[in-house]
């Protein structure tokens, strides 16, 4: 196996696991995380044996054909700086699962958590790992999406779920300002392989879209790290599970857009822009999290701030734009997800063992917990820069890097001191969480009695301070030649000299390293009592985020509601013409900047029987529209004829294939409308009657008819301009051409729409499969209120019904009110079904396809429902259509991603002849699997349809039943 092909699976297998783990049974804890481990642990190991590749500045690259015109290519991409957040994310991953084995409730549906978990470490995989702008873009919304479902893990929680809405509107928006950004920059290099946007640095900071392109991705970043003011979705995330706080909101979601601000840096970095943007944001947010960090009274809320302000501490070192402040940045970025990941376990245990996360009720906790004690003081040592731990080389280089003038700007002047002032913060609030949490007095009981968590729950703390103290004591040796990699990938000749060593010397960084040590002290002394009394920050604590975010999405639900209620209608029909004049609108344009012509063949031939036909068709299409006003009935069935006439004609022009999937189509939907026609409720009365003039009656009735016949005249014209064309000047020649060479096939019309444009085809099905869904989702619990829209005519004919039929079974059908002979409808299914088959396996090459056999098959168990109910066809079949959609989508999708294992583009087909005994020369196009694909959608999709319809279109009785007796409900249907 390949290197390149090892890129694909590291990136596949989390999604794979999270697959696997939603179907384990609830309390198949184990399991579950034995199998997250297992692919975390692999994918570490892969992406470590990987390292050789890259060490000396090497790129492997996996490139999967999708759209190679239009320069998008599923493209992985392993450098040395992605090599680092690929391990930093495997890693991280596999010690959170263990943790999360012992931290999560016996209670909880673990494998939905560890589910959850995969995706969102397969996502964060395809963000490091793509070598493509949009690829990244799409990795990014993922991450989102999937932080969201582990941030509202715990739904019962009001908080949970407002965090997690709060994190996907702030990330999400950011998302697609990133996407925006991504596109215009991708627009200048040229391309939007990462490799072409990385060799265009100069073209693209010269270019005028490179301060548009700058300010998008920057917000995308700023709002992913939770840089001001962006920041206030942090700590509201902290409802998650610890774990989640651990992996998402210390090492892996926030540093996504610090990873894309490093990516970036060659080429956005060294403007004026660049400088004052990045570094300001950056400064901000490290003094904002640091002050709002002190005052806080929630481990987990002093511990996001803490990370927040950590988070702007690497921004900031990135916007000065030198290269040891980027060398800085990516050492304090790996040392920050090691001493914070530790942290946010250790609350977590300590809020798993005392039943508190509030500082002001714990204290003493050293005497009945002193490992994990040890264990958090070294990591807040390190957060705080104490000496001989990963924090303090970092901090000082960070140190270094301020005292350097960069721009002769006021920033330069102040920002040592605005720097130091931070790390006294910092040195004030992690000497506050050790004192208060470890060694104060409690002022109370504990809920629980505190007592040291399972030592397999304390190991990954234990790794992780272990890896504080090794690279803060030899970090050379350990760090030092990752470090390298991933430095002279990011800046290539721009590489500094640098020095990983433990003791340089007195100088200003170490003595302002110092001065913020004992500055933080003397603090914490002096006023380490008041900060348990404090309900807020001061200053800041009066700004508050998420008053004015949740005050924000009131202003914009209301304007919606505005908008809805000035341009919406009670009815549909006005709605409707708005849509309609704008679809004429955006189809006039074209002509009106292209003009309109017409072929050379310029003849008319009119068949009088042909014009007949469209008379009748015509007509029906009129009386319908007419006989909606009066009887709904009535106007189905000439619309049906109408339908009808469309599928004569579609034979009439040879296009067989239209006109045996128009004829299904309209029997399957002529069925589920007359099933839909009692959901409807009566026609809503005149609400203005002194209104309904004749005059205004004509000029709505006018202006729909006016719409109507521009829209029929407007195809016409365009039916007309491409059929009087000669054929070769077509598009459809090359179809023609090409449908046999390339596809296989000899039907033109299949081979389109499972070759040519199969895209486009899962695209449909897809939306198709959604749409089923959502009805059958609204309708499932949906009662229609029968009575308060019955007349009184209405009524008492239902009552004549009910008294005469008061013992009526349950299982009467469709077929004992319509005098159907039910055993002809029962042996007509087997024949339908050999049809279905035979329409399948024939459309490559004549009439027929997927759709066309899917519809077929659900004409009959459409007729099995008529003569035995839902219910029993339920039983007797064991329709589930969701498994029907489910395994349609997977199967057109694999069929696609099957060309990928033989280096060819998404969704490419391959056919050959292959010889069968007694039989011969076969024909078989791996189209055919896409083909049946669709053909299982199409039949999940329309009898999820059926089944959402079918339990409330026969009136049931009102007489009382016993319970065994009644019918499921619909939200039963499988």
């Amino acid at each position: 196996m390949t290197s390149e092909h090892i890129l694909l699976i590291i990136v596949a297998l989390p999604f794979l696991g999270s697959f696997a783990a939603a179907f384990f049974p609830t309390r198949a804890r184990t399991h579950a995380t034995v199998l997250a481990g297992l692919i975390a642990l692999a994918g570490a190991g892969a992406i470590a044996g990987l390292y050789p590749a890259v060490a000396d500045g090497g790129v492997v690259l996996s490139v999967i054909p999708w759209l190679p015109s239009l320069d998008l290519d599923l493209t992985f991409r392993l450098s040395g700086v992605s090599w680092l957040f690929a391990l930093l994310v495997l890693v991280m991953g596999a010690l959170v699962i263990l943790y999360a084995r012992y931290y999560m409730s016996s209670e909880d549906p673990v494998p939905r958590f560890f589910s959850f978990l995969m995706a969102f470490m397969g996502s964060m995989l395809g963000v490091v790992l793509s070598g493509n702008l949009v690829q990244i873009a799409f990795f990014w919304e993922l991450t989102s999406l999937f932080s969201f479902l582990l941030i509202g893990y715990w739904h019962h929680n009001q908080s949970a779920r407002d965090g997690a809405r709060m994190s996907l509107i702030v990330t999400g928006a950011g998302g697609i300002c990133l996407l925006l950004g991504f596109l215009l920059l991708g627009h200048i290099a040229g391309g939007y392989a990462l490799d072409t946007v990385l060799a265009s640095g100069e073209a693209i900071r010269a270019s005028q879209l490179y301060p548009a392109a700058l300010f998008l991705i920057l917000i995308g970043a700023f709002t992913k790290s939770a840089q001001f003011p962006f920041h206030f979705w942090l700590p509201h995330a902290m409802a998650a599970p610890t774990p989640v706080s651990a992996y998402l909101h210390s090492a892996t979601m926030v540093k996504a857009g610090v990873f894309v601000l490093i990516l970036l840096w060659p080429v956005l970095s060294g403007t004026d822009a660049w400088y004052l943007t990045v570094s300001s944001v950056g400064l901000a947010t490290l003094l904002v999290g640091a002050w709002v960090a002190i005052f806080q009274q929630d481990l987990k809320g002093l511990l996001a701030y803490s990370t927040i302000s950590h988070l702007g501490l690497i921004v900031l070192l990135l916007g000065l734009g030198s290269p040891l402040a980027a060398v800085a940045a990516i050492f304090h970025t790996v040392n920050h997800a090691t001493f914070k990941a530790s942290l946010f376990m250790a609350a977590g245990i300590i809020d798993h063992e005392t039943g508190t996360r509030d500082i002001r009720k714990l204290g003493g906790l050293y005497r009945f917990m002193p490992i994990t004690a040890t264990l958090a003081m070294v990591a807040a040592a390190a957060m705080a820069g104490v000496p001989l731990l990963n924090g303090f080389l970092s901090k000082e280089m960070f140190l270094a890097e301020v005292l350097e003038t960069h721009s002769g700007t006021v920033i330069d002047q102040i920002l040592p001191w605005l720097a130091t002032l931070a790390s006294a913060f910092a040195v004030l609030y992690s000497v506050r969480f050790i004192h208060q949490v470890f060694f104060a007095d409690a002022p109370e009981p504990l809920p629980r009695e505190p007592h040291e968590a399972p030592p397999w729950m304390r190991l990954p703390i234990e790794v992780l301070v272990l890896a504080c103290l090794v690279i803060g004591i030899f970090p050379a040796v350990t760090i030092g030649p990752f470090l390298e990699t991933a430095v002279r990938d990011t800046l290539g000749d721009r590489t500094p000299a640098y020095s990983l060593a433990v003791w340089h010397g007195f100088s200003r960084p170490l003595f302002l390293s110092l001065l913020a040590l004992a500055s933080g002290l003397a603090l914490y002394v002096a006023f380490g009592k008041r900060l348990n009394a404090a309900k807020s920050s001061p200053v800041l604590g009066r700004l508050k985020a998420r008053r004015t975010f949740e005050m924000v999405l009131e202003r914009i639900i209301a304007g919606a509601g505005w908008l809805r209620a000035r341009a919406g209608t009670v009815r549909l029909q006005p709605q409707l013409r708005v849509l309609l004049i704008l679809a004429l609108g955006a189809g006039i344009l074209p002509f009106l900047h292209f003009g309109y012509s017409v072929g050379s063949e310029n003849w008319i031939i009119v068949d009088p029987a042909f014009a007949i036909m469209w008379a009748i068709g015509g007509g029906c299409a009129i009386a319908a529209a007419w006989q909606a006003k009066f009887h709904r009935l009535a106007a189905l069935i000439l619309v049906g004829v109408a339908g009808l006439v469309t599928c004569i004609s579609f034979v009439w022009l040879s296009a067989p294939d239209l006109a045996v999937t128009q004829l299904l189509v309209e029997i399957v939907t002529t069925v589920l409308l007359l099933l839909g026609l009692r959901w409807l409720p009566k026609r809503l009365p005149d609400i203005w009657p002194e209104k309904r003039t004749p005059v205004r009656v004509l000029m709505r009735r006018g202006s729909d008819l006016l719409i109507a016949v521009s829209a029929g005249i407007g195809v016409s014209l365009i039916a007309y301009a491409v059929m009087s064309r000669p054929f070769a000047d077509t598009i459809a020649s090359y179809f023609m051409q090409n449908a046999y060479a390339e596809g296989g096939g000899t039907n033109v019309v299949n081979v389109i729409l499972v070759d040519f444009r199969a895209f486009d085809t899962l695209g449909e099905i897809t939306v198709l499969g959604i749409v089923a869904i959502t009805v059958f989702s609204l309708l499932r619990r949906f009662r229609p209120a029968i009575e308060s829209i019955e007349t009184p005519v209405q009524q008492r004919v239902q009552a004549d019904f009910d008294r005469a039929h008061a013992d009526r079974a349950v299982g009467d059908t469709v077929a004992d009110y319509l005098m159907i002979p039910r055993l002809v409808m029962e042996w007509m299914f087997p024949v339908i079904i050999v049809f279905a088959i035979y329409l399948l396996l024939r459309g490559h090459d004549l009439p027929g396809g997927g759709f066309a056999a899917g519809i077929t098959m659900s004409i009959g168990i459409t007729l099995q429902y008529m003569a035995n109910g839902t219910r029993h066809v339920e039983d007797r079949l064991l329709v589930m259509p969701l498994r029907w959609i489910g395994i349609g989508l997977l199967l057109a999708v694999l069929t696609g991603a099957g060309a990928w294992l033989f280096g060819y583009p998404l969704l490419t087909s391959h056919f050959r002849y292959v010889d069968l005994p007694l039989v011969g020369a076969v024909p078989v196009a791996s189209a055919l699997l896409f083909d049946i694909g669709v053909f299982a959608l199409v039949v999940g999709a329309t009898v999820l349809v059926l089944i959402a319809l079918a339990h409330q279109s026969i009136r049931t009785p009102r007489v009382v039943r016993k319970p065994e007796t009644q019918a499921p409900a619909a939200g039963e249907a499988r």
